[in-house]
């Protein structure tokens, strides 16, 4: 199978489960420094799962992002709401248009690699939330960016309208070991267990009939 794509790679669980899935369609994984809470941790773990996989990756720096944009993403783990995402605070998180920016990057990036496709791990859990994870804006910008590149590079978003847990549960029927992945929006040494991040982590896992051994600080206390 022709490796034709790229990845926008997070190190978080859905695009690590994207990642092992369309391991044989991804010529590239690309991670972005855009300065949030979590950034480091989650960068670690992608490069580290790629040289598992033997898959190229590059970390890309968008440090202006977290000196210019607003979002309790980008301004430390007190500014980090707890709660599911069902409580509107979590709006907080929202960094503008963040999507937006990356997959701008990662299509120039594609065509210059020569590569047909931009894959983005976006789920039917973001909607609500995350404006630039919707379906509606996925086709925006994937007719934009074939629009504007000469090999009509467009997104490939095959989790759009699955949950965290149904992305677990392929997961699970991969194999994927998720303790080498991470996801607290707080970004400390281990996951806090209150954000909205690792509630939803916790119940995918659950949901999946996967054992969470992931160390959560509030059962720590």
């Amino acid at each position: 199978m022709e490796k034709d794509s790229l990845l926008v790679l997070s190190g978080g669980m859905d695009s690590v489960t994207m990642l092992y899935k369309y391991i044989d369609r991804i010529a590239l994984a690309v991670t972005f420094d855009y300065g949030s809470n979590h950034n480091a941790r989650e960068a670690a773990c992608a490069a580290d799962i790629c040289r598992r996989l033997g898959v190229e990756h590059l970390l890309i720096p968008l440090g202006f992002m977290g000196q210019y944009y607003k979002s309790a993403l980008l301004s430390g783990a007190d500014a980090i709401p707890d709660g599911s995402y069902a409580i509107d605070n979590i709006k907080l998180t929202v960094v503008p248009f963040r999507n937006g920016v990356m997959l701008a990057v990662a299509c120039g990036l594609a065509e210059s690699r020569g590569l047909k496709r931009v894959m983005l791990a976006n789920h039917g859990g973001d909607h609500t939330v995350y404006p630039d994870c919707r379906p509606e804006f996925i086709s925006a910008m994937s007719q934009a960016m074939e629009t504007g590149t000469d090999t009509h590079v467009g997104i490939w978003a095959p989790f759009t309208s699955l949950t965290k847990g149904q992305i677990a549960a392929i997961g699970k029927e991969l194999g994927i070991d998720y303790s080498l992945t991470y996801s607290c929006y707080k970004g400390g040494k281990v996951h806090c267990g209150t954000c909205a991040t690792c509630i939803e982590r916790r119940e995918a896992l659950l949901y999946a009939g996967i054992f969470d051994n992931t160390v959560y600080e509030k059962d720590m206390q």
